[in-house]
């Protein structure tokens, strides 16, 4: 290692505290400008919309630098930081330090900048620090994009170890699955609109996929959040929804695990983490979107113990062929708010291509999307469907909702994983097909508006995994961490959609042909902006935290 390179390496961390400086004096300005007492009102908030996002982005964006900084100390540390691990991180340090400057792209024709928040002085501070202004200058060039293309033409590769051998022979075991099970079908499952075959199923399970994070005690690997982000990440660089099917396993492992009674911990938990067990997540209605308060599905405890459900809900996934439904309704006559939801531990006979719902008292229909295929969404029409006396989750009526809070910070980091593997496969097939297509006698990597996408990529991805990887290990540690987590679901979205689009772009006419598997991965990155939270719901939820944080 030069003198130089260890100048470079120090500036990470200088140029992750002036992020952060800038970050920590746009909270205090929009608090001030939307919390003037300390309180932020729900009206304020929404009238208010764009600044609260501004500044839940800038917070985002500081919060990623600081991470990646963490990444390039410890690279450094173990002996791992080479030139092209240089070249990745300082182009993604000194973009997001310029976007936090000059304007952050919020949506594709939405940019938030500093002086609509009253952050010139603060902006000009961030140009002026010198760590700062090094990457604003020097990061994200031309010459530094060259550079990290050329290496990885070379064959170099970014670093990807965790420094924990057991994450690391689990990223070997799920890569060289998806690269043999899924990737060679993938599309052609996706064109098909086919679900994931069984037996892929069976074989995901017999490496444990469904129960990661169900402790050994009811058959699960006992690992934390960090392992689930890994396996769902390589499952989902194959396709989506061999990541995504883990998701609904997940949210009832986790609801089962923290609030379930014994005997519902018995019954449902062993067969989840064994994958004999498919469950679904059935909270969504028509109309209410985020917005749980408002849900209409009704639980009514019949004379004989059981539970009769009726109600309507959509955009349920993997709902005919589940075998558990997690059922959010409310049991509270004339409740109007979360106070009078509860949750339901639902069986219920999984469905054939014959007949989707065989259960009486339910049906469904089949929402046909563009893309996050191979489970298939449906609406469903609860009409009396019988519940067991045993089915409230913890036997507690009126705690659905917080009872589901408590996996909100998990699903949004799967959901970030997930958006990690999207935007990995958007980059592999981008680089593919640049190296390969010949256009005016070379390949068009040799091109600079082709190669810059593809180092952009580079850089967003490490960037993205460093904030979600660091979200999971708030999580495995026992910390609150629904900022984090939303953060790193906010970004992974938009980085997996801004891949998947310039891949296409790298394409040209040949990524809009459905034969070609960019076409998938594009339809796919879309949904992660929009489930588990949209990312103005997302951004909302993150503002209104870090001011509650500040007032606190």
């Amino acid at each position: 290692m030069t003198a130089n390179d260890r100048q470079l390496d120090a500036r990470f961390a200088d140029a992750a505290d002036a992020a952060t400086a800038f970050s920590m004096r746009a909270r205090r300005i929009v608090g001030e400008r939307l919390a003037p007492n300390g309180k932020l009102t729900p009206e304020i908030a929404n009238e208010r919309q764009r600044d609260l996002h501004g500044l839940a982005w800038i917070a985002t964006l500081a919060e990623t630098i600081a991470q990646t900084a963490e990444r390039a100390k410890w690279l450094d540390s173990a002996g791992l930081m080479r030139e092209v691990d240089r070249a990745a991180l300082s182009i993604g340090v000194g973009e997001y330090l310029n976007q936090l400057a000059f304007g952050i792209p919020i949506s594709q024709n939405e940019i938030v900048r500093p002086a609509e928040l009253g952050l010139e002085t603060a902006a000009r501070a961030l140009c002026d620090d010198p760590a700062a202004a090094w990457f604003m200058h020097h990061g994200n060039t031309a010459a530094t994009r060259r550079a990290l293309i050329l290496a990885i033409l070379n064959g170099e590769s970014v670093a990807e170890s965790s420094g924990d051998e057991t994450l690391d022979l689990i990223r070997e075991q799920y890569r060289r699955f998806t690269n043999d099970r899924i990737i060679p079908n993938a599309h052609a499952w996706h064109l098909e609109d086919a679900l994931l075959p069984d037996g892929i199923l069976d074989e995901m399970a017999s490496i444990g996929t469904f129960g990661v994070c169900i402790s050994e005690e009811f058959g699960g690997l006992g690992l934390g959040k960090t392992a689930m982000c890994v396996v769902t990440e390589e499952l989902s660089r194959g396709w989506i929804a061999a990541g995504s099917i883990g998701t609904r396993s997940e949210i009832a492992g986790e609801l089962i695990s923290s609030a379930g009674t014994d005997e519902q911990k018995q019954r449902w938990l062993p067969g989840i983490a064994a994958g004999t067990i498919l469950p679904t997540a059935v909270f969504t209605e028509p109309d209410t979107g985020s917005d749980l308060a408002r849900l209409r599905t009704r639980a009514t405890r019949e004379g004989d113990g059981r539970w009769r459900i009726d109600g309507n809900k959509t955009w349920i996934t993997h709902a005919s062929r589940s075998d558990l439904m997690t059922v959010l309704a409310r049991t509270v006559p004339g409740s109007t708010g979360y106070d009078g939801l509860s949750m339901f531990l639902v069986a219920k006979s999984r469905g054939t291509d014959a007949c989707a719902f065989p259960d009486e008292g339910l049906t469904g229909g089949e929402i046909k999307v563009l893309g996050y295929r191979g489970m298939r969404e449906y609406e469903l029409a609860f009409s009396g469907m019988a519940a067991g006396a045993d089915a409230l989750l913890g036997g507690l009526e009126g705690a659905g909702f917080k009872q589901l809070m408590h996996t909100f910070e998990g699903a949004r980091i799967q959901t970030a994983a997930r958006a990690l593997g999207v935007a990995q496969r958007a980059l592999e097939l981008g680089l593919d097909y640049a190296k390969g297509r010949r256009q005016f006698n070379q390949p068009i990597v040799e091109f600079p508006r082709v190669s810059d996408k593809l180092a952009l990529m580079v850089a967003e991805i490490i960037m993205a995994r460093a904030i979600t990887y660091h979200a999971a290990h708030e999580k495995d540690l026992g910390r609150r961490c629904d900022i984090e987590a939303g953060m790193a679901k906010l970004l992974a979205a938009r980085v997996a959609w801004s891949n998947a689009d310039a891949s296409l772009q790298i394409h040209g006419g040949n990524g809009y042909a459905l034969e070609y598997e960019v076409s998938r991965v594009l339809c796919d990155a879309r949904i992660l902006n929009i489930f588990e939270g949209a990312a103005e719901i997302q951004a909302h939820v993150i503002g209104r935290g870090l001011l509650s944080r500040s007032n606190g």
